[in-house]
């Protein structure tokens, strides 16, 4: 056993000389924090959990909590300490929030800190275990869906009518001998091959696996890359840009009345101001807006041509009103869904769609006649640099058609939302404090590469997907706005689509991604 190389039950060799060749028909058992995951602290976790339950006031509820866990985590007992963040995050929080921000925010966040040497050991394995002191409500759907985790033992929260009551449930908080006791009554008799660990509390469990293997602290470790995670993170949820310390929760605690007033001034910059001047207006407030390429002119009405349709790439609402800022005037829009706040505040035209097929293209020719159009075929945003299904419709209506290549930044807060309030992600964007949105112009598709000049309308909508691909150096994938919702709700989707306003009407399946 690997303890007697190192000549004590307290020591055990690193796991950069763990050997994962081979291992195929084995078992690992892994920590998390600190193990799997290269940050030895679970706060930043429990900081998006409660700020996506309960916003600004229940993460500072927690922020205001840290302190106190952390003198009972480290001059009383690890229990003690994590029994507190549990109790400040959950308390009277719905449980099928907690699973539902576990399974479309967290995912997201814990891949980007994937600690290389333990995800060596851990996924050459053929059987994976995680053991943790963490809630497995929380992390559960990560390990499983994302790792192959073949079985996640944690701390188990208590309820009491489907909300969660903030206290643990027997054995308590597994840390220590609860965690080797755990163990040993999930796997019976069966002794686990390889256990991986990063303090002295994971000892007893590693002691009862074959070989022991300890995580030592470098921060400075890079975390896995992104193309060798074994499944791609294409949607997540959330408002949070980043994993909030304790410092970052509370400069986020600060900024945010702050935020919220700057961006009321700005929205009102946008919305009341003529749109040849907002942005400049924008620029003065410190949102940068970035223009790549030469915006075609405004149609005339006194010739035949119908309007130009601009054909964008989605990352949030704002799109239609980046382009028209853009162009310096105002372009309509056609939308699944707009919010009563969205719609009230818009500076431009936006019309929802019906999610009839023939209504839909009558509307938009109609549209089309009286000027220029913007649509974003994919439908939904998506995060991750990756282009959604494009709809084939709007080939079919004109061939006065010229791709948009849309990118933002933001440094604090997320624009889009699947699972809260839509109408206030406008709020949340101009929030940021130097928020920018790059709007690139491409080349107007010739007429050989229309409907009218021979192309089919799934041809046409493919091609736009690849050269805004190719602008963005994003991917494309043949995921639709139904599939989004499908994956952040975790069944049929149903639930998830209805309450972000959804649909699928207007997504022909036929149209695939490149």
């Amino acid at each position: 056993m690997a303890k007697a190389e190192t000549g004590g039950y307290d020591r055990f060799p690193s796991v950069e000389k763990c050997i994962s060749i081979g291992r195929e028909a084995q078992t690992v058992v892994a920590d998390m924090d600190g193990t799997l995951l290269r940050g030895r602290s679970s706060f930043p976790y429990f900081a998006i959990i409660a700020f996506e339950l309960g916003g600004i006031l229940r993460m500072a509820f927690l922020l205001l909590a840290a302190p106190l866990a952390g003198l009972l985590y480290y001059l009383v007992s690890e229990t003690a300490g994590i029994q507190v963040l549990i109790f400040t995050t959950f308390v009277g929080a719905k449980v099928s929030d907690i699973e539902s921000i576990a399974r479309a925010v967290l995912p997201k966040f814990y891949s980007d800190d994937l600690h290389p040497e333990s995800w060596r050991v851990f996924s050459s394995c053929g059987r994976r275990c995680v053991l943790t002191a963490n809630p497995r409500i929380m992390v559960e759907a990560f390990l499983k869906e994302y790792l192959g985790a073949d079985m996640v033992i944690g701390t188990e929260i208590s309820s009491l009518g489907g909300r969660a009551t903030g206290f643990v449930r027997s054995p308590g908080v597994l840390v220590g001998s609860k965690k080797a006791e755990a163990l040993e009554k999930a796997m019976g008799e069966y002794v686990a091959d390889v256990g991986l660990g990063d303090r002295k509390t994971d000892f007893p469990f590693m002691k009862l696996c074959k070989e022991g293997y300890v995580v030592p602290p470098i921060p400075q470790v890079e975390a896995v890359s992104r193309d060798k995670l074994p499944k791609p993170i294409i949607f997540h949820d959330g408002r949070l840009v980043q994993p909030p310390t304790p410092l970052l929760a509370l400069i986020t605690i600060l900024w945010f009345p702050v935020g919220f007033l700057l961006a009321c001034l700005r929205i009102a910059a946008g919305a009341l101001l003529p749109m040849s001047i907002v942005y400049h207006a924008f620029l003065a407030l410190g949102v940068r807006v970035r223009i790549n390429g030469t915006p075609p002119p405004a149609t005339d009405k006194q010739t035949n041509r119908t309007g130009v349709l601009f054909i964008c790439s989605h990352r949030t609402l704002l799109d239609p009103i980046f382009l028209s800022t853009a162009v310096g005037r105002p372009v309509s829009a056609v939308t699944y869904s707009v919010s009563r706040v969205s719609e009230f505040l818009s500076p431009i035209k936006t019309v929802p769609l019906s999610r009839d097929r023939a209504k839909d293209a009558a509307m938009i020719k109609s549209l089309l006649e009286e000027g220029d159009l913007v649509i974003c075929p994919e439908g939904t945003t998506c995060r991750e640099p990756f282009l959604l299904r494009f709809s084939a419709l709007f080939a079919e209506l004109t061939d006065q058609i010229v791709p948009v290549a849309m990118r933002n930044e933001m440094s604090m807060f997320h624009g889009t939302t699947a699972r809260g309030w839509k109408g206030m992600d406008a709020f949340y964007f101009f929030m940021n404090p130097t928020p920018l949105y790059e709007v690139t112009f491409l080349d107007k598709l010739p007429a050989e590469l229309t409907c009218t000049g021979g192309k089919s309308s799934h041809e046409v909508a493919n091609y736009i997907q690849r050269v805004i691909a190719a602008t963005l150096s994003y991917e494309c994938t043949s995921f639709t706005r139904r599939d989004k919702y499908r994956a952040l709700a975790g069944n049929d989707g149903t639930v998830a689509e209805k309450k972000a306003g959804g649909g699928g009407g207007f997504l022909p399946n036929k149209v695939m991604g490149c």
